[in-house]
């Protein structure tokens, strides 16, 4: 309906020429038929009337746009500034009334968005200053431009921390938070207690151990060590580098971790002496009542099975301690060739040359005998997956930082489930397993300063990577 009484710029304006057209066509008929001497005086007059009428007409009809076009400018520039509360206003029907709500739905729009961006953005914020994770945000490594209430109560008693040096506010703390820090890496550090022997640090990298720290701060705590992560990421913000850190406490989760890790230990360990005393008593038992009766022909069978039994309880206690009282690795030089030779005369398996067959002939600095023993485990649960007798394969290549080994197999692979637990100490499927072999495995190769991965394969079975140090 009000498109149908829309007057069209272009009409108006064309109106408006045609009609000081026809007044002027019209003025000078008119003036033609004066006498000669009036004449040039009248057209010469008309002709100024018509000028300055034509300019007035003219004006009349563009200082409204002209002020509609600065208006257009002043709210642009508010909208820079972030100001939309302006509006237009136009009151001809025509092309420029359209400009005038198209520029009023746009504000209208921006403003909503700006809405909803300061409510996401106090979301935002409440979250961040009220997680128990410590954040901060330091740009070029240098000031500190963003911190929580979390990281103001760990690092500055509460106080804020905004424009501090981060250099300054570490000359606070302990020594070992500050190389916590500057050694750069993602990982988990133990803050010791002050009553305590300061300990030396260690580090606990996103892939191997990368640091212990003395004193997260100067109160002491008589509760024992305190365990912490810290993760950092780095981004460009305004063209300068910021890097985040965030730093988790997580004392409470793993002691919870820990009561109920040795939980589980207790009850393997109950249930496998239950199951190898339980017989060892029945049958010693027995042997009590042959004895009593003169009948000694099945005592020979039951001391053998006692001694059976005794055996498999050895071997049991055995392999918990040595998880337990895992040494440091000796270091020597060791030709893969050799090793790879005494893995295959033990279990055998596929030895994958491929193009660096070469690199059999090469030297690798590990512990040999804890290495062996690491390949052993990968090997003998890759024979134990339903592999097939040329399903298990050995590979060993060469990298840039070190070495890459790679125990595949075809067997059925791993359930999420147990992917994520694999590597977990006493986590088992086996109904006689312990749950000890990967997560020795796991720690031999990270005393290396090395990582083992995981991963299912696309054409079925599973593949374990381990990465080793050059």
């Amino acid at each position: 309906m009000r498109q149908s009484r829309r007057i069209s710029l272009v009409w108006r304006f064309s109106l408006l020429a045609g009609a000081l057209t026809s007044v002027s066509i019209l003025g000078s008929v008119w003036l033609m038929r004066l006498p000669d001497a009036y004449r040039a005086m009248a057209l010469i007059a008309f002709a100024l009337v018509m000028i300055l009428l034509a300019a007035w007409l003219m004006y009349r009809q563009l200082a409204p746009m002209l002020a509609l076009f600065r208006a257009v400018n002043g709210t642009v520039i508010g909208y820079q500034d972030g100001d939309y509360s302006f509006s237009l206003h136009w009151p001809y029907k025509d092309e420029l009334a359209e400009l005038a709500e198209m520029h009023n739905a746009l504000g209208n729009t921006l403003r909503l968005q700006r809405l909803n961006l300061v409510q996401r953005e106090l979301l935002l914020d409440t979250m961040v200053q009220n997680t128990p994770v410590a954040m901060l945000l330091v740009a070029d490594n240098k000031t500190i431009v963003f911190a929580n209430i979390a990281a103001r109560q760990l690092l500055h008693h509460g106080r804020q921390l905004e424009g501090f040096s981060l250099q300054e506010i570490l000359l606070g703390l302990s020594p070992a938070v500050k190389e916590a820090i500057e050694k750069g890496g993602d990982g988990f550090f133990t803050v010791a207690a002050r009553n305590k022997q300061q300990a030396a640090a260690s580090t606990t990298d996103a892939a191997d151990i990368e640091g212990t720290a003395k004193a997260m701060a100067s109160e002491p705590d008589d509760e024992g060590d305190e365990v912490y992560h810290l993760a950092r990421r780095s981004f460009s913000l305004n063209g300068k580098l910021h890097t985040l850190f965030l730093l988790r406490h997580l004392t409470t989760e793993l002691r919870r971790q820990e009561v109920q890790t040795w939980k589980k230990v207790i009850r393997v360990i109950s249930h496998e002496l239950n199951n190898s005393l339980a017989p060892l008593t029945s049958l010693a038992h027995s042997g009590q009542e042959l004895l009593r009766r003169g009948d000694a022909t099945r005592l020979p069978l039951i001391l053998e099975t006692i001694a059976d039994r005794s055996r498999h309880l050895e071997s049991f206690i055995h392999g918990y301690a040595r998880f337990a009282k895992l040494p440091a690795p000796r270091y020597t030089l060791v030709r893969w060739q050799d090793l790879l030779s005494t893995l295959q005369a033990q279990i055998p398996f596929q030895l994958l040359l491929g193009e660096q067959d070469t690199v059999l002939l090469a030297e690798a600095r590990m512990d040999r005998p804890q290495m062996e023993q690491a390949l052993l485990n990968l090997l003998k649960n890759a024979r134990e997956s339903g592999a097939g007798e040329d399903g298990v394969s050995l590979q060993v290549r060469a990298i840039h930082d070190g070495w890459r080994l790679d125990v595949t197999d075809n067997g059925s692979g791993m359930s999420d489930t147990v992917m994520a637990n694999a590597l977990v100490p006493f986590y088992s499927t086996k109904r006689h397993g312990t749950g000890l072999g990967l997560a020795l495995t796991r720690e031999i190769i990270e005393a290396h300063g090395g990582r083992i991965l995981l991963s299912n394969r696309q054409e079925g079975g599973l593949q374990v990577t381990l990465i080793l140090p050059a």
